[in-house]
């Protein structure tokens, strides 16, 4: 959820103001007091619809891949036997993207101010919260450039999940865009002239020629609004699906699809894994990284599920127990927490478990993918058969008719 909060320095002498996303008001509160900010209001927001920022920002959005080079070319850098402020200077002057060097050269301002690493990062959106807690551990710890790579690793993972995702999806779209297409451009332009033609001759068609000629034209005819009321259902479904109902409703449909419900499901869970290996290997208490796993997920039922173990931890309940009494983890997941807990290696099982899941979730996609072109590939076989069977029809019975 996302939440407006006016707030102040602890020294009070600079009055801050905007918007944190968090699992609930508690959570909000505490994130922003660890950024040392003291807060004054904090409400809700739920937007029926994106603001103008919102729908900028998919264009303007820093890309992963730019933050993962610059997080091991710092890392690289320090390891050299630059200072902080030296390295971030020349990655400023390196860097291709403008509203990154900004970034960048307000990150130095910081810390000429006084301010930490952690706490420059963390005042800007492009550097999620996982990110900035993992380098605020690495400087108290003392091993900043392993956390650095650590970090750029776990996005790098992160990314690749999703590109594999479009990928595999992207053949499909343009199979289907195409089909839709062609079937189009079929009853707009070539079935008129047959009805064109068969209506000059007189001559009598066949009860399928006429049923399928007639169902065509009336495609042509009402095709055009249905589009358009399709166009509005869907406009209709992403303002509910900003909602905090409709977004629930839409993750529970989506996590129970026959398909890419199971694919959804072991990527929500391979995200979480991958998140709390980096987290206490980092050297993070177990409350935390719940709370930060919580806050990382795209889906609110995992979401719910991740808040729920993160309280009953709060309470003194073990991690593998409380995950064993929610469905949503898996029980192999759970078997490895479990495991992890008692040879204090949790972040190796959890890194084991999500490399798993991901193979699991990759071979599900394959096959979904591969029912998806021959299903595609028989539905419009079956239409332009349809098409084809009543055209040849017709001209058989023309045929006959002349003769």
């Amino acid at each position: 959820m996302d939440y407006a909060y006016i707030g102040s320095t602890q020294d009070r002498k600079r009055v801050v103001k905007g918007t944190i996303t968090a699992v609930n008001e508690r959570v909000a509160t505490k994130l922003l007091a660890s950024q040392g900010y003291q807060i004054y209001s904090l409400k809700e927001v739920l937007p029926f619809m994106p603001s103008g920022k919102q729908m900028i920002s998919p264009i303007s959005k820093i890309k992963p891949q730019l933050i993962i080079t610059f997080s091991r070319q710092l890392a690289l850098l320090l390891e050299a036997g630059n200072d902080m402020i030296s390295a971030l200077e020349l990655l400023r002057i390196q860097s291709p993207n403008k509203r990154f060097k900004n970034v960048i050269g307000e990150i130095i301002s910081d810390l000429r101010s006084g301010s930490k690493l952690s706490a420059a990062v963390g005042k800007h959106g492009v550097f999620s919260k996982i990110y900035t807690q993992s380098i605020s551990v690495g400087e108290k710890s003392g091993n900043l450039e392993t956390v650095l790579r650590q970090v750029a690793d776990y996005m790098e993972k992160d990314t690749l999940v999703s590109k594999e995702i479009k990928g595999a999806l992207r053949y499909p779209i343009i199979v289907t865009g195409v089909a839709f297409l062609v079937v189009a451009l079929l009853v707009t332009f070539v079935l008129p002239k047959f009805v064109e033609l068969y209506s000059a001759l007189g001559s009598d068609l066949p009860a399928f020629t006429k049923f399928t000629l007639s169902l065509f034209k009336w495609l042509a005819h009402f095709g055009p609004y249905i589009f358009v009321g399709i166009l509005i259902l869907l406009a209709i479904l992403y303002v509910l699906a900003r909602t905090p109902d409709g977004r629930r409703v839409r993750d529970t449909v989506v996590l129970k699809l026959p398909l890419l419900g199971q694919v959804t499901h072991l990527n929500e869970l391979v995200r979480c894994c991958r998140t709390m290996s980096l987290l206490y290997q980092a050297g993070l208490p177990v409350t935390d990284i719940m709370s930060l796993a919580t806050d990382n997920s795209n889906n609110v039922i995992i979401k719910d599920a991740l808040a729920k173990v993160h309280k009953e931890l709060l309470q003194g309940e073990r991690l593998s127990h409380s995950m064993g009494k929610n469905h949503c983890f898996l029980p192999m997941m759970v078997q490895m927490v479990s495991v992890g807990e008692e040879t204090g290696s949790l972040d190796l099982t959890l890194m084991a478990t999500a490399q798993a899941y991901e193979t699991d979730a990759k071979d599900r996609m394959r096959g979904l993918i591969d029912l998806i072109q021959p299903t595609m590939t028989l539905v419009i076989g079956i239409v332009v058969a349809l098409i084809a069977l009543s055209l040849v029809s017709a001209m058989y019975s023309v045929y006959g008719q002349v003769g």
